[in-house]
């Protein structure tokens, strides 16, 4: 036990700031022997910038007037099937959309960002479904599903 404790000591140590150790603070000095530091001649003491500070904290942003909240956009509800398993990627070639663009789904609670490809058909056509959207869904690969798609 007392190994396990020393080792988490010594492995603490190696978190410590840069620049930082034991011998280095014997060498500096006191702490107000850091802030001040004497000129070239020797007569008048001058202060010394910091090395350590950090960024300069950031005031909060504000959030946008819910007249500028965008909701997405419900596309509507497609069947899909599993689409080339050849082809990676999340993605869902589907007849609502008419472009290429970035679009969610949701299946049983679960929603997902997809790239949304456009296959011709009318809007009541199924749609297929990328092999790893599947899995990110938790969808058997044998099942058609029904797919809550938006942008």
């Amino acid at each position: 036990m007392r190994y396990l404790i020393m080792f988490g000591l010594l492995a603490g140590c190696a978190a410590l700031p840069d620049g930082w150790s034991p011998d280095r603070m014997a060498q500096s000095g006191d702490a107000s022997s850091q802030s001040q530091q004497a000129t070239e001649d020797g007569t008048a003491l001058r202060p010394v910038a910091r090395s350590d500070s950090g960024p300069v904290a950031k005031s909060p942003e504000e959030p946008a007037p819910a007249s500028q909240i965008v909701a997405p956009a419900r596309l509507g509800t497609t069947v899909a099937s599993l689409g080339s398993p050849a082809e990676p990627g999340l993605w869902l070639k589907t007849p609502l959309v008419s472009s290429q663009q970035a679009g969610k789904i949701s299946y049983n609670g679960k929603t997902i960002a997809v790239t949304l490809i456009p296959i011709d058909g009318p809007d009541t056509a199924g749609s297929r479904l990328s092999l790893q959207a599947f899995q990110a869904l938790g969808a058997a690969l044998t099942d058609l599903v029904e797919l809550s798609v938006s942008v």
